[in-house]
């Protein structure tokens, strides 16, 4: 999350039974409730949840939920007498921190003028190179004798590029140079052993990334059975979202006391798609015969496709399914200048190169800017866009980005969550994924690389239940590593003081750890809160009833879709006291955990108007008195 936020104006802390603005002194809420720790009997649960031995008991007189109510602020009434004036019309405060002034190069040009105004913006440049851009003359441009004729197929009409005044014989400048081949196939040294192995190899493959991919060095990548998956949220949820039990109980012991911990996060080596890699496979003519068999890579420098190894030169042997599967990262990053550069010094079609060399030009700098900052471009798309260009592969994978692991939180307590196989215990770790989907320009709708790969496999545990069939018979394996245990949500947790969790969607699901650790202190049992923002509770309410706990004792729902129609940023203010006793308290602390934009940023804009209502600072002071707290450990905030 960034360390400041663009908070020019401050919303109102609203009066209420929760909130009171005037107010500096931190008060225990006077909802405060009691819970017993763990006990000896289990609750009852859900089949797949965690295996939580205790039981759960409100001693308290008092059975209201233990996050307060909140009362409806003057504000609120006169929304709702509006809505009831016209229906019709619902509109929604913008969530965005900042101010959209430009959308693509056209409006950068109307603000700043023709030519090299964009010079201006050097001194805040974004980094894609808008300051560079040098246009066409005009008047020389003004009849065009020889146009270039763009392709018709709609892959390039997806891209909706917008060339100018550009012909075959345009002079182009400052072209970028065109990438070094720093990749290269070569036969293996024992033709014998190779093509006796490639049955095996591609059965490996399959399932898990060749030896050579060591994201957590100098450790393997751990090949952990998939113990069962369901699906959280329910049919018709705008975002779906899994959960995933993994078997780690032959997982190796590695240097140090290191373990699964609360907050703590794995790393997946997820793989690109068959049918994508086929698909890549098919545009660049590698033939079926090839794609499987083994061969000698050499690297000339460079730490792919390793990802953390030593920036050097390799041979290594492996399939160019592998390296087009497992190592190169083929949909999640916007095209560069060097791979149009590659594709155009490949193109056969003259009107294609001209296009492809174009976009790697300061002439068409706009161009590039605008298909950088427009939705993702995949490595398949471009490819079907310009099919006259089939560069080699290898030359293709020297200019590619590395396919890095996805991190996911644990979203339960390491250290007692096992199942039971038969006579045998197993341990477990727990995530849960939000499968994260963009436009594609062939089939409407993609999926993130993680969320993809994860979603296979459910879809695979899924299909198994429906037929009858046991899950864990189908041998389905997830490579993971143990990484990001001393990240900020597992370093700063603690066994006592008080807390407050805020998350939205998928980022509330580390926080059902926190929640399982904590009930097992007697001294601190009653001193956790937990506000999560959702859509619509009934469709998207993330592990109803696997908090281990009577739910409204511990957290608070806000929807932003049914009910007071609030986003969880606005709940914040309407908290004001909960929150300010925590942050003041012995060793309390307030986590935040979603998505940055919209949530952490509106998130973090509420903790400011807080600390101005109550603490009467203004608007710099505020921003300090979180920025220590932040230092400090006690405001943590992991968002992406």
């Amino acid at each position: 999350m960034a360390s400041s936020i663009a908070h020019n104006t401050s919303e109102p802390i609203p009066h209420s039974t929760t909130s009171h603005p005037n107010d500096p002194v931190p008060q225990e809420p006077s909802t405060y409730r009691n819970h017993s720790s763990i006990g000896s009997s289990s609750p009852s649960q859900s089949p797949h949840s965690s295996n939580i031995a205790g039981s759960y008991s409100d001693t308290s007189s008092d059975s209201s939920p233990s996050t307060p109510s909140t009362d409806v602020a003057n504000d609120d009434v006169v929304t709702e007498l509006g809505a009831q004036k016209s229906p019709e019309v619902q509109t929604r405060k913008r969530r965005a921190s900042t101010v959209l002034v430009s959308q693509n190069s056209d409006d950068l040009k109307r603000i700043f003028g023709e030519g090299r105004g964009t010079e201006r913006l050097r001194t805040v440049c974004c980094g894609g190179g808008c300051c560079m851009l040098q246009p066409f003359n005009e008047a020389r441009h003004a009849n065009l004798t020889n146009p270039v004729i763009p392709p018709t197929n709609p892959a390039y009409q997806s891209l909706n590029l917008k060339l100018g005044p550009l012909e075959l014989g345009s002079e182009l400048s400052d072209v970028v140079d065109l990438p070094p081949k720093t990749v290269s196939f070569e036969p293996p040294q024992n033709q014998a052993t190779a093509e006796a192995s490639v049955h095996d190899s591609t059965r490996i493959s399959a399932q898990h990334p060749p030896p050579f991919v060591t994201p957590h060095p100098p450790y393997e990548v751990f090949s952990a059975p998939l113990f069962h998956a369901r699906e959280l949220t329910k049919p018709g949820a705008e975002k779906r979202t899994y959960h995933f039990d993994l078997d780690v109980t032959d997982y190796p012991a590695e240097g140090g006391d290191v373990d699964f911990v609360v907050g703590g996060a794995i790393g997946v080596c997820a793989s690109n798609s068959d049918e994508v890699v086929d698909q890549i496979f098919d545009l660049l003519a590698v033939p079926h015969h090839v794609r499987d068999k083994q061969v000698l890579l050499r690297t000339s420098s460079g730490r792919w496709p390793t990802i953390w190894g030593e920036d050097q030169a390799r041979t290594l042997t492996t399939t160019r399914r592998d390296l087009l599967k497992w190592c190169s990262d083929i949909q999640s990053y916007p095209p560069t200048k060097p791979l149009l550069r590659l594709l155009g010094a490949y193109a056969e079609s003259q009107h294609e190169k001209k296009i492809l060399t174009y976009l790697a030009s300061a002439q068409g700098q706009a161009s590039f800017c605008d298909l950088r900052t427009g939705p993702y471009v995949t490595v398949a798309q471009l490819l079907s866009a310009f099919p006259s260009s089939q560069p080699p592969l290898d030359h293709l994978l020297s200019v590619l980005n590395t396919l890095m692991p996805r991190f996911y939180s644990l979203s339960q307590d390491p250290q007692i969550s096992c199942r039971r196989d038969g006579s045998h215990s197993r341990r477990i770790v727990e995530i849960a994924v939000t499968v994260h989907e963009s436009s594609d320009w062939e089939s409407s709708v993609r999926t993130g690389v993680g969320s993809g790969f994860l979603e296979r496999l459910a879809r695979q545990i899924q299909g198994a239940e429906a037929a009858g069939q046991e899950p864990r018979s189908l041998g389905l394996r997830v490579p993971m590593f143990r990484g990001l245990m001393a990240n900020p949500l597992a370093r700063e947790f603690v066994s006592d003081g008080p807390m407050l969790l805020i998350g939205a969607g998928v980022g509330v699901a580390p926080f059902r750890g926190f929640v399982q650790r904590r009930l097992k202190s007697a001294n601190c049992a009653n001193k956790v809160w937990v506000l999560q923002g959702v859509r619509d509770s009934l469709l998207d309410e993330l592990y109803t009833g696997e908090w281990g706990v009577e739910e409204a004792q511990v957290k608070k729902i806000v929807q932003s879709r049914k009910g007071e129609k609030r986003y969880v940023q606005e709940e914040v203010r309407h908290q004001a006291d909960l929150v300010w006793f925590i942050i003041n308290a012995l060793d309390g602390r307030v986590f935040v955990c979603g998505s940055s934009k919209g949530m952490g940023e509106g998130v973090e804009a509420a903790l400011v108007d807080v600390a101005m209502a109550k603490g009467n600072l203004n608007e710099e002071e505020a921003k300090a008195f979180w920025a220590e707290k932040k230092s400090a450990g006690q405001y943590i905030a992991e968002t992406w």
